[in-house]
């Protein structure tokens, strides 16, 4: 009976030793593809890599520095998307540029939607077609959304309204997209997965 259960449990720790084994080879393969997209400056990809990295042994050197690097890139991140996003924006709808009727669109309004983005706030006008006139309508501080502590996501904001916006930009930096993927509340934060708002601006000044 002795040597069954010896049998048993050299079982059982040989199959734990494996499965640590195949995570801590996994976790070091995420790791060095992140750093050499870190030393490429491929910074958005590298991030990915590297949260991926810190969650599989969040304990060891590995896990510890990738979460390290998380909080490094992200403030990297979030300052080049901050400077691109820097200016006066126009909404053009909710979809893309290539996609939306502009002229059909427009001949219905009588206002044209516009923000201002500062370094710490988000301002919202309407400008009378008329007239011309520019209306502020509010002022949102600009307040990044971080989720959990080591998340990858760089590129939330959080609204007054307890809205989330994720915000992306393109390459040429003259189109922005934000869609709204989850509302904060007093029981927490409920994640919005389908039929979720959606604006594309378009870079005026």
């Amino acid at each position: 009976m002795k040597k069954i259960l010896f049998f048993i449990a050299l079982l059982l720790t040989s199959k734990t030793f494996a499965q640590n084994n195949t995570k801590t080879s996994f976790q070091k393969n995420r790791y060095e593809l992140a750093v050499s997209y870190y030393k490429k400056a491929d910074f958005k990809k590298a991030i990915d890599l590297f949260y991926i990295a810190s969650k599989i042994i969040p304990e060891n050197e590995i896990g510890i520095e990738s979460f390290n690097k998380v909080d490094t890139l992200r403030n990297v991140l979030r300052e080049n998307i901050l400077t691109q996003t820097l200016g006066i924006w126009e909404m053009t709808g909710n979809k893309p540029v290539w996609a939306s009727n502009k002229t059909s669109d427009s001949s219905v309004k009588t206002s044209d939607e516009f923000i201002k983005v500062s370094r710490t706030q988000v301002s919202f006008f309407e400008k009378n077609k008329k007239t011309q006139e520019m209306k502020l309508i509010k002022t949102e501080d600009l307040v990044y959304y971080d989720g959990a502590k080591s998340d990858s996501l760089f590129s939330n904001i959080i609204l007054s309204d307890g809205t989330i916006w994720h915000c992306s930009i393109n390459d040429s930096s003259t189109e922005l997209h934000v869609i709204n993927v989850a509302k904060k509340n007093k029981k927490g934060i409920e994640q919005i997965k389908d039929n979720n708002k959606e604006w594309y601006f378009v870079k005026v000044k």
